[in-house]
């Protein structure tokens, strides 16, 4: 319980908890970052890291001037491309062996085959926006054993586009007088977008499972 209010409290005070980073470890900042983002796109057990929040939050003190933009988006891209690699990689070795391993979620493995089986490679790309998704949709890749060269593609184009989206729209607005004033609620909204694709997709699953069970 205590981990569950500690993560909550992360997210909504996201500013504050980077400000102190900031303030304490100076340039060392930027290599906490990446640990963050290279961690939660790159092992399975880590979903429930800040992704999203985080790289909108960094963005904003790069406005401030307390971290370089240019380094923020070079290292954190690296990160975000490298992370979903070893994610991919560590699938591949696994094999059909991960859906019997305990400490892995198989509900979350199903619905992130099923989030393929819909998509295609393009889920690559997709599941970047889409919070936990993003963490297995790798790893399940390199279970499905889909061909490295047509991972890597959606890989760096989803990394890239998704450390640039995030970073540069807390750049230009997360200083914003209103969204400075009321970053934890920009903070939930950010989240609520994030997960709104699972949401959907589950009233979807729910709608198509009930029609199926309805007599015609």
């Amino acid at each position: 319980m205590e981990v569950v209010k500690f993560l909550i409290d992360l997210f909504l005070h996201l500013d504050t908890y980077l400000d102190t980073i900031i303030t304490q470890y100076g340039a060392w900042t930027y290599g906490i970052l990446f640990a963050v983002i290279f961690v939660e796109t790159g092992l399975v057990i880590m979903p429930f890291l800040p992704g999203d929040s985080l790289l909108f939050a960094a963005g904003t003190f790069a406005a401030l001037g307390s971290l370089n933009l240019w380094y923020l988006l070079g290292l954190l891209m690296v990160a975000a491309v490298l992370g979903d690699t070893v994610n991919y990689s560590i699938g591949h070795y696994l094999g059909e062996r991960a859906y019997n391993i305990k400490w892995i979620k198989k509900e979350y493995l199903e619905k992130t085959h099923a989030f393929f089986e819909k998509h295609g490679g393009i889920a690559i790309f997709l599941a970047r926006f889409v919070p936990i998704v993003r963490t297995f949709a790798p790893f399940v890749a390199g279970i499905g054993k889909m061909s490295y060269g047509y991972f890597i593609t959606y890989n760096f184009i989803g990394g890239i586009t998704w450390v640039a989206l995030f970073t540069v729209a807390g750049y230009f607005f997360g200083n914003i007088p209103f969204v400075r004033h009321n970053f934890e609620y920009v903070i939930i909204v950010i989240i609520l977008i994030s997960v709104l694709p699972m949401v959907f997709e589950w009233w979807k699953a729910r709608r198509e499972a009930k029609a199926e069970k309805t007599p015609a």
